[in-house]
Formats: C-alpha cells, sequence, structure tokens
C-alpha cells in the first residue's frame, strides 16, 4: 500500500497571495440623478435698503454733474460769443474819433455851400460854377464817407427821436403833428448804425387854443 501525503496544503501567504480586488458597482452618467442648483440665498432687508439708497445718491450725483457741465458748457459760449461781438465792435468803432473830425470838416464844407447866395438868372457866371464846384466836391465826400460806414440823415419830417435829434427849439405848427422835425439846423451822422453827432433840430407842437373874446353888452 503505498504511502499518499496526507500533509495540509500549505496557503500562501503575504507577497505570495493573490490580491483580492473588490468590485465596486459604479453607475452609468445617465443614471445618475443631476445636481440640484442651491437657491440663491434672500438679501437681508437692511442691505437691499442700503443698495437702493445707493444708487439713488448715485442717480442724483450723475443728473448733478450732468447739470453743471451743461451750464458750464452754455457760460463758454456766452463768452465766446460776448468776447466776438467786442472784437467786432472794436473793429468797427476803433476809428470813431477820427470819423467825428471827418463828419465836421462835412458840416463846414456844408456852412460854406449855404453861405453862397442862392441861384439868380443874372447871378455872375463865377458865383454859379463856384457853386457847383462846392457842390461836386461835397457829393464826392459825402459818398466817400458812405463807402465808410459814414452816413448822413436828413430828419426833417421825420418824427422827433431822442437817439437821433437833439431839440434846440420848438415851434407851433398847425400843418404839422405835435413832435415833428419841422426844420434840421444840422444833420444826424452815424457811423455803422452807431450815432457820432445828433441833429440839430426845431419840433413842432400844437397852437394854443384861442381864447374866445367875452361878449359885449348890447
Amino acid at each position: 500500500m503505498s504511502t499518499q501525503d496526507t500533509s495540509p496544503e500549505t496557503v500562501p501567504t503575504g507577497a505570495e497571495a493573490p490580491a483580492v480586488e473588490s468590485i465596486v458597482e459604479t453607475a452609468s452618467p445617465a443614471d445618475a440623478a443631476p445636481p440640484q442648483a442651491e437657491a440663491p440665498e434672500a438679501p437681508a432687508p437692511e442691505g437691499a435698503m442700503a443698495l437702493l439708497a445707493r444708487i439713488a445718491a448715485l442717480e442724483t450725483e450723475l443728473a448733478d454733474t450732468k447739470d453743471r457741465w451743461m451750464r458750464s458748457e452754455a457760460e463758454i459760449a456766452n463768452v465766446r460769443a460776448r468776447a466776438k461781438r467786442e472784437v467786432d465792435e472794436t473793429r468797427q468803432y476803433a476809428v470813431q474819433k477820427f470819423a467825428r473830425d471827418v463828419v465836421e470838416a462835412a458840416e463846414n464844407l456844408r456852412r460854406g455851400l449855404d453861405s453862397i447866395p442862392p441861384v439868380r438868372e443874372d447871378e455872375p457866371e463865377l458865383v454859379a460854377k463856384l457853386r457847383q464846384g462846392f457842390e461836386g466836391v461835397e457829393r464826392s465826400f459825402v459818398s466817400l464817407l458812405e463807402r465808410n460806414g459814414i452816413r448822413r440823415e436828413d430828419p426833417t419830417g421825420a418824427l422827433f427821436d431822442p437817439n437821433l435829434h437833439q431839440a434846440m427849439a420848438e415851434q407851433e405848427s398847425a400843418e404839422h403833428p405835435p413832435g415833428t422835425v419841422i426844420q434840421a439846423w444840422t444833420a444826424a451822422w452815424t457811423l455803422n448804425g452807431r450815432l457820432l453827432r445828433p441833429a440839430m433840430v426845431v419840433v413842432s407842437r400844437a397852437p394854443a387854443p384861442e381864447l374866445n373874446a367875452p361878449a359885449t353888452p348890447g
């Protein structure tokens, strides 16, 4: 009878033991439940009020800044317009003193013409030529002044204007409305619309009412 090895089998231990893998079942992505989004927390009432107050303050500040900016722009535009107007006026009226002197020369020329005797049929030829020469010089001189903005205005027959006329006397007249210039001693002179010399005039006034004579007893 053969002897059978009946020694117990040795169970390998340590490094010789096969690793035992634990099987972990993982769920597929389709089977996984979607994550639930967390609802945002509602801000505290005190924080919401502070935020609204801050927004209101910023809006007020913005409106105030815009208003100041618009006012500044308007002021700058006014300054520019005023400066341009002053420059234009300085350019136009820089010769005002010289223009007054020239007007005085024109008035003296007119006085010289008025001193010549009026036209007569039997007047000497020399007087007629002298008058014609002075009149031609005056026309040329006045035309030269007008080209440079100096104008002469005869106020005879116009209503009295204190901005252009200087009343030297009043005269009763039933033919003219009260306040009418019935005689001009000198003309009015202007430089680009600005008065250089006022016209010296005589102004009409209404005649005084006639007093009825008392009836004499019969």
